[in-house]
């Protein structure tokens, strides 16, 4: 069992309420883990478990909801919209995701990856919040019309690079691991030195389905050329979208550099992202998260 999924002190925010709704949270998540690994009935059960999990925790939304409000919370907007984003974007686009795949394995990693780190990063930063045990990090000044912007522009890139529809999961992706994937770091300047860095985490399965068709042949493991290559596509993405926004004009690319995924947690856990958008394109999902 991953030791992530179990309850620490550190998630308690004071108010037991909502301390024991989120320690249930993460019990369901811990349950599912271990049924996940049943290979006879793990399907069956991890379908029932995760409904159980989506009513509880939009249950729970609507509960703690009801106490922000109660104790005049001046963060209660922006914290509703992070719960809207998980109830009408992330959980529906899982839950297709899972239907569509007959729960596979792949679908269900998803599923849990992405929950557990968003319950993980939600409760230490947005609801301790709440309790003033730490500050509120994300920014609200950007528009929607800027973020429905981006998000057409990206689905439009992806249609154009990989040949691929794309899906929104989440408007407000906090660095959750969601498989195997290739992290980018681009880092761009202008003349009179402000800066800015476009990080792209693509799941495996879709760079080497990219690559593979490139040079029209399987290709089957992450090497140097596929990496190289996945390095390529990224500024080409980057590019791409960045036309629609008139990046080149006002920025000039500085470096281009792959991290780990722990390099790009440390990102989130140091400063907050303007955009941070995941999509799921039907063979691996994509993230692109802008500050």
């Amino acid at each position: 069992m991953d030791k992530t999924a179990k309850w620490n002190k550190q998630f308690n925010i004071g108010v037991d309420s909502i301390d024991n709704a989120h320690r249930k949270l993460f019990s369901i998540v811990q349950k599912l883990t271990d049924l996940s690994k049943d290979e006879k009935h793990g399907q069956w059960a991890c379908a029932e478990g995760i409904k159980y999990f989506k009513s509880y925790a939009i249950e729970h939304f609507t509960d703690e909801e009801a106490y922000m409000q109660s104790i005049g919370y001046e963060g209660y907007e922006m914290h509703k919209r992070l719960h809207d984003d998980m109830r009408y974007k992330t959980l529906p686009a899982l839950e297709k995701d899972l239907l569509e795949s007959n729960y596979s394995h792949e679908s269900i990693h998803h599923f849990l990856g992405i929950c557990l780190g968003w319950l993980t990063a939600h409760i230490l930063i947005e609801d301790r919040a709440i309790t003033g045990k730490v500050t509120n990090r994300w920014k609200t000044e950007n528009a929607e019309r800027d973020m429905d912007a981006l998000e057409d522009a990206l689905a439009e890139t992806i249609q154009e690079i990989f040949r691929l529809q794309t899906e929104i999961v989440s408007e407000h992706y906090n660095g959750e691991d969601f498989g195997n994937s290739i992290i980018d770091r681009l880092t761009y300047h202008t003349e009179e030195g402000s800066k800015i860095q476009i990080f792209l985490v693509l799941e495996e399965s879709l760079v080497l389905r990219a690559v593979s068709a490139m040079l029209d042949m399987p290709l089957k493991k992450l090497d140097k050329l596929v990496k190289n290559a996945a390095r390529e596509l990224s500024q080409q993405i980057t590019n791409q979208v960045g036309g629609h926004f008139h990046l080149h004009s006002q920025y000039q690319l500085e470096s281009n550099h792959l991290i780990t995924f722990e390099q790009f947690q440390q990102e989130f856990s140091a400063k907050c992202f303007d955009y941070s958008i995941l999509l799921n394109t039907g063979v691996g999902y994509f993230a692109f998260c802008i500050k």
